[in-house]
């Protein structure tokens, strides 16, 4: 008898969105649950990537408030916050640095950076720059302020936002039994997320696609990896958009 080929599934809309190795792990999480939203894939690969990048079942998905026309942005609600997040590093691993660029009523604010680290990645690089960036929308929100955070990695998005609870359910590892990589700081900023996850909004923005606040976070993180910037600081130069975005890269 032909052995029954194994499977995993992805639950976009569940109990517990996440990535499973069995069926009935699956189950308990959309069973009883309206508008579900789940898909089995032949090999682990594929359903990590569907998961991680919201591909859902044709026909069932509902309408990405994420996607824009290439190199534009769609327009979004006004907040009294805005976080632009980036991370980088060159070679990859390597010095790696985070930077992040602040707007208030739609108007650059400040910029951030540093959190230099000589042999980083660029996902613990943007990990961390998420991590600032929840520290920053915590003060904002405790003044009354609306805050919406945004970040070109889904990586570190999902990290925090939805792997986290079913990793720290199996002691911090994935759903075959591998360790979580970066554990440590995915712990401290999903802790952080879990205080503010229903008064922030937190979305994926498209990376180096002349998106400004995207590209004056990416030359803060560069800067902060080129100058070696241990803690994470205010940058003391100009707020002047080209001159920011004029910066080197790598």
């Amino acid at each position: 008898m032909a052995r029954k080929a194994r499977k995993w599934y992805v639950v976009w809309e569940g109990r517990e969105p996440g990535v499973y190795t069995t069926w009935t792990e699956c189950e308990r999480q959309v069973k009883g649950v309206s508008d579900a939203k789940f898909k089995s894939f032949a090999s682990q690969a594929e359903a990590e990537a569907a998961f991680a990048t919201g591909a859902r079942p044709t026909g069932r998905a509902k309408p990405s408030r994420q996607r824009a026309a290439p190199g534009k942005d769609r327009k979004r609600p006004l907040v009294d916050v805005e976080i632009f997040c980036d991370g980088a590093c060159e070679p990859n691993p390597g010095p790696a640095g985070s930077g992040l660029a602040l707007y208030r009523g739609g108007t650059l604010s400040a910029l951030h950076y540093g959190l230099y680290t000589p042999e980083g990645t660029n996902n613990t690089a943007e990990l961390l720059a998420l991590h600032e960036a929840l520290k920053l929308a915590h003060k904002a929100i405790a003044a009354g302020e609306s805050v919406r955070i945004r970040a070109d990695s889904n990586y570190a998005i999902q990290c925090i936002s939805t792997w986290a609870y079913g990793w720290k359910k199996r002691g911090w590892r994935r759903a075959n039994g591998d360790p979580v990589k970066n554990p440590e700081i995915i712990a401290s900023a999903h802790e952080l997320f879990r205080t503010i996850a229903d008064r922030v909004e937190l979305a994926h923005v498209r990376g180096h696609a002349g998106i400004e606040g995207n590209e004056l976070a990416d030359r803060m993180a560069m800067l902060a990896a080129t100058e070696c910037q241990a803690e994470f600081v205010a940058y003391a130069g100009d707020l002047d958009v080209p001159t920011v975005l004029a910066l080197q890269r790598g």
